[in-house]
């Protein structure tokens, strides 16, 4: 997840250097400062200005966006029940606000489905049940309305991987599917500087380790 960050980061500045009349904005000024903070792991600090954002421009999905995608990316990185609560309630709130709007938003569809897989690694028992058909069904609705977006098809896959692993199933129609996400990554141009292009280097991780 470490890397989701310093990616974006990392594009999002090269872009700016780019794109030098919309860095002038207050909007995107703000953003590059909370990727900026993110990039620096100061995850808290990131996730507060992504909000000030979403306030600020409230028909402007993105910001609530990153809020998700922080939180639940921290998420990830702890075991301790009452953080991972806290993280992904947060997380859940700012999407809630963006799925009302646009329930077929493919990057919203990919986020909600993180926020389940979250919940699933910290009790698999209880949560696994619960909802791994859920994120497979948003994975596959993301599909459907973006088959040319690589997230949708990566992640189905990293999450379907971690599945058949465990039951000692056949990985090898995931890594094929792994495979197929890095072509369209190849070819997956955003809409702005600021949406989701994040996932290429977490899929060719995953894929080297199919090997």
């Amino acid at each position: 997840m470490t890397k989701i960050i310093i990616t974006i980061a990392l594009t999002i500045s090269s872009l700016l250097m780019v794109n030098a009349q919309e860095t002038q904005s207050q909007y995107a000024q703000g953003m590059g400062k909370a990727f900026q903070l993110w990039g620096e792991g100061k995850n808290t600090e990131a996730s507060a200005m992504f909000e000030r954002i979403a306030t600020a421009e409230p028909n402007n999905w993105l910001p609530n966006y990153y809020v998700a995608l922080v939180n639940t990316t921290t998420s990830f990185q702890t075991k301790d029940t009452q953080t991972v609560n806290a993280l992904l309630t947060k997380a859940q709130d700012a999407l809630d606000t963006e799925m009302v709007k646009d329930q077929n938003n493919p990057e919203i569809l990919v986020m909600q489905a993180m926020i389940y897989t979250s919940w699933v690694v910290l009790d698999p028992m209880t949560n696994g049940q619960k909802y791994s058909a859920k994120v497979i069904e948003l994975y596959d609705k993301a599909n459907a309305i973006a088959p040319n977006n690589p997230r949708p098809v990566f992640c189905k896959a990293e999450y379907e991987i971690g599945g058949a692993k465990y039951f000692g199933t056949d990985t090898k129609p995931m890594c094929d599917q792994i495979a197929k996400s890095i072509e369209l990554f190849g070819t997956f141009k955003p809409e702005t500087p600021f949406s989701p292009n994040w996932g290429l280097d977490r899929a060719q991780t995953a894929l080297k380790a199919c090997k």
